[in-house]
């Protein structure tokens, strides 16, 4: 029984790509070029049988003809069906096209094909005229049937070996196509078992069996983090939730003095900051965005809210917050996320700002938040959405705000550009190629 690779694929595999197409390329390339070095071959061969072998021949019998007239002179001369010779005072003598040709070889088309020899010995010529179109005919015939049968052993040689590589090519190709296919968060093991065969090779077995224990690994992974999102979800809000409601009793005590109060505010925003950070967190965790409830979200609201959030926790820092909506902007996401990539930039404007304002300007497919701050070198620019990155001195935070920005835009492909200038202030804008944009 053979496998399935072997017998043949369902329509979707029929079309031979990547390895088969390269490796039918390659044999017939070599095809071609084992048959024109096998023709070029017969042809020198022909060839040299024609110049040499014939030369060689005529040359031999005009020695055997002088030894044979130096022992008995007057010897008849050399005639048979392709060789004629010549001499003067024999026979009918020289022909007149021949009388004047030095010694040596000589080729001549007309009256016919013919290799005409001059043979001197003690002043006495001999000339031999041998025809070499009917030698050339069988030279020729001789030479393609060996031809012929030498393509047709290469061919069927050539065929046979793209059979064979193909055969053992096609369960490669099957467990490419179906690595590609695969669903990387929920990935079946068993689209990689071969069919079992004793053709099957032990590499191609060790190749599915890698695969299968890479995709049932892969699955334990994702289990294991969809675990820990959901356990750490709900572990880290817990006690940010309570440090929180504790925090809002004591700040209404009233026995409370100035100082106390303050501390009990740091308290909050910081429990705040660290509930944005783990909602960040997770949302990164996540392989996907699967799972995360997408919907219609108004960036103009989020903006509102952001802004209010910004006042409350900085109240005594004198920077101007100024929104200009130009139309209502609609994003299909997770409103989670639009609140993480809105807030860590709008924090991160406002915490630079020493003085001046903060502009977040709302366009068709684009938010732009401008400050006034001190602005960044053209090197700092290129390293801002690295983790752990501040510029000049630490402005509180933990250094990945702008990391989570880039990570979540890149994922919901939000493309984000940074404009900065030192003494100028920064210009950041994220733009939302499939939002919908109304006029406010």
């Amino acid at each position: 029984m053979c496998p399935a690779w072997a017998t043949g694929w369902p329509n979707s595999m029929k079309t031979e790509r990547g390895l088969t197409r390269r490796l039918g390329r390659e044999l017939l390339l070599q095809a071609v070029y084992i048959s024109l070095a096998v023709i070029v071959s017969v042809y020198v061969a022909a060839r040299l049988m024609e110049s040499v072998l014939i030369e060689q021949a005529i040359k031999q019998e005009a020695d055997y003809y002088w030894s044979r007239e130096a022992d008995r002179p007057g010897s008849a001369l050399p005639d048979t069906k392709n060789l004629t010779a010549y001499r003067h005072g024999m026979g009918d003598g020289v022909p007149a096209y021949l009388g004047d040709l030095p010694p040596g070889f000589h080729a001549h088309d007309e009256p016919r094909k013919t290799l005409t020899f001059v043979s001197e010995r003690d002043g006495k010529r001999l000339y031999l005229v041998f025809e070499t179109g009917q030698v050339g005919e069988l030279v020729t015939l001789f030479g393609i049937i060996p031809l012929a049968l030498a393509l047709i052993v290469i061919y069927l040689s050539l065929f046979s070996a793209y059979r064979i590589s193909r055969r053992a090519v096609s369960p490669i190709e099957y467990l490419a196509r179906q690595v590609k296919t695969i669903n990387p968060a929920d990935p079946d093991a068993s689209v990689f078992e071969l069919v079992p065969s004793k053709d099957t090779d032990n590499e191609i077995r060790v190749l599915a069996e890698a695969l299968q224990d890479l995709a049932t690994r892969v699955t334990e992974f994702a289990e294991r983090e969809r675990r820990f999102t959901r356990d750490a979800s709900h572990e880290l809000r817990t006690p940010l939730t309570v440090i929180k409601i504790a925090v809002d009793r004591l700040l209404k005590d009233e026995r409370l003095d100035e100082d106390s109060e303050k501390t009990l505010l740091r308290i909050r925003n910081s429990s705040e900051d660290m509930e944005r950070l783990t909602m960040a967190f997770l949302l990164m965790a996540r392989e996907s965005d699967e799972g995360l409830p997408k919907d219609w979200v108004c960036v103009n609201e989020i903006v509102d809210a952001e802004v209010e959030r910004l006042k409350i926790i900085s109240p005594d820092r004198d920077i101007g917050i100024q929104v200009q909506a130009q139309v209502r902007l609609l994003v299909r996401a997770p409103e989670k996320v639009l609140e993480s990539v809105i807030g860590n930039l709008l924090r991160n404007a406002h915490a630079y700002t020493d003085q001046g304002q903060v502009t977040i300007r709302i366009e068709n497919h684009a938010v732009t938040i401008d400050d006034t701050g001190p602005g960044m070198a053209p090197g700092a620019v290129e390293k801002v959405f690295e983790p752990y990155f501040r510029n000049q001195r630490q402005r509180g935070g933990f250094g990945v705000g702008l990391t989570i920005v880039k990570r979540l835009s890149d994922r919901f492909h939000w493309p984000i550009e940074v404009d900065s200038e030192v003494g100028r202030g920064t210009r950041v804008t994220v733009r939302f190629p499939r939002a919908d944009s109304q006029i406010s």
